[in-house]
């Protein structure tokens, strides 16, 4: 078996409640976005299988950071996935794929526009032969367009959406994020999508093919920028941590030097805030009464803000501006984030027997009242589960895999 040891691991039983329980995923993704995708649906209940190349696997293995061998970023996507590794360069590799597919419900895959349609796995193929498929497609700038072949990865998308422009201070370049935003924004929304063509597929009994671009999402997320300058010709702006639409809001250093954010986003917390620094003359003053006269008179009111903070301790601060039902937190780091009551409570679960050791993960994104949510139990290595799929989930003949095998075109 090529790839990372796997280590023993128990069935996980709790999916089968899951609302997407019996939905079988084929997962054609590497990096990313598309196996973001994949772990939003197998966190409510769908089997996911993740097709590799049998030698090198998916790409996100060999990232950065890693402990003890294991890439940190894989671990977190591919937990509870079943590893099938299948050459999809070979035909003898695709007519295996195929067959995986014919037994699925959905299939993800994020290769550039064409590469699926060149090697005879189209949507209009596929769903030619297995009508009530649902394919989603993840790609740089989408299947359709000008740009549609052109390769893409979320810095790319984190530029051309208009993200970076916006996201850093006025005398600072342009800034993408350390981590993959875009990807896993645009990962959500392919999972969502697949949802929405699965809720259809029920309704019709028809499959769709669900399209998304990396950029798509977040220039969603970016969209008064866009339609800011389309009604009245202004180019919005970096303003660092000020949100440019309300004040104040922004990012404070206590006394202590420890951090914590403060959101005045709407009037009555304004007012709330005002009472919070013992300052409730500014509800009546012109330069501060209202957002538009803050707004004006922004530097002045953050200084005020500044100051006030500046007095107290961090945790001192934040238990006055949540007496006051001020809109507040502490800048976390990850220490703080698994160190804290609620987080620990609601937000994060163990990703159990792996090389990581005792670890700690963010779980689903969001919670049903009638559903628990999964656990995160080992971390399949390449091709764990190739015989598993195949022969005894699709009846292959145990010998013509074991030659597969042989000729490199399958993990056994």
């Amino acid at each position: 078996m090529a790839g990372q040891a796997g280590q023993e691991r128990r069935t996980d039983a709790s999916v089968a409640s899951g609302p997407l329980a019996g939905i079988k995923v084929v997962e054609l993704g590497s990096m990313y976005a598309a196996p973001t995708a994949g772990r939003m649906l197998r966190d409510f209940g769908a089997d996911v299988v993740k097709i590799e190349d049998p030698a090198s696997g998916d790409f996100a293995r060999q990232w950065q950071p890693a402990h003890n061998g294991l890439a940190i970023g894989y671990s977190r996507l591919n937990s509870g996935k079943r590893s099938v590794g299948i050459d999809m360069r070979s035909p003898e590799g695709r007519e295996v794929a195929k067959a995986l597919i014919a037994d699925a419900d959905v299939v993800i895959e994020n290769f550039r526009p064409g590469r699926m349609e060149a090697w005879g796995l189209g949507f209009k193929e596929l769903s030619a032969e297995h009508p009530r498929l649902v394919m989603t497609r993840v790609s740089g700038f989408g299947q359709t367009g000008p740009y549609s072949a052109r390769p893409g990865f979320g810095t790319v998308a984190e530029t051309a959406s208009g993200y970076a422009f916006l996201n850093g201070w006025p005398d600072t370049p342009p800034t993408a994020p350390p981590f993959g935003f875009a990807d896993s924004i645009a990962g959500i929304s392919a999972a969502f999508g697949t949802s929405m063509a699965l809720f259809k597929r029920e309704m019709t009994g028809q499959g769709s093919q669900v399209d998304v671009a990396l950029y798509e999402p977040l220039m969603f997320i970016l969209g008064d920028a866009v339609l800011n300058y389309t009604s009245s010709g202004t180019i919005m702006q970096r303003h660092g941590n000020a949100s440019g639409a309300a004040s104040p809001r922004g990012i404070y250093e206590a006394a202590d030097g420890r951090w914590l954010s403060i959101a005045a986003s709407n009037q009555s917390i304004a007012l709330r805030l005002f009472e919070a620094m013992g300052r409730p003359e500014l509800k009546d003053d012109g330069r501060f009464a209202t957002n538009t006269a803050r707004m004006a008179n922004n530097e002045a009111m953050q200084q005020i803000v500044i100051d006030w903070v500046r007095s107290y301790p961090r945790d001192e601060a934040l238990a006055i501006l949540d007496e006051h039902e001020v809109v507040a937190a502490a800048v976390n780091d990850a220490k703080d984030v698994t160190q804290d009551p609620h987080f620990r409570e609601r937000t994060l679960v163990e990703l159990a027997n792996t090389v990581l050791g005792p670890a700690l993960m963010p779980g689903p994104i969001l919670h049903m009242d009638d559903y628990t949510g999964p656990t995160y139990d080992g971390v399949a290595a390449i091709g764990e589960h190739t015989r598993e799929v195949l022969v005894d989930q699709l009846g292959m003949d145990a010998d013509e895999v074991g030659r597969l095998a042989a000729a490199g075109v399958l993990s056994n």
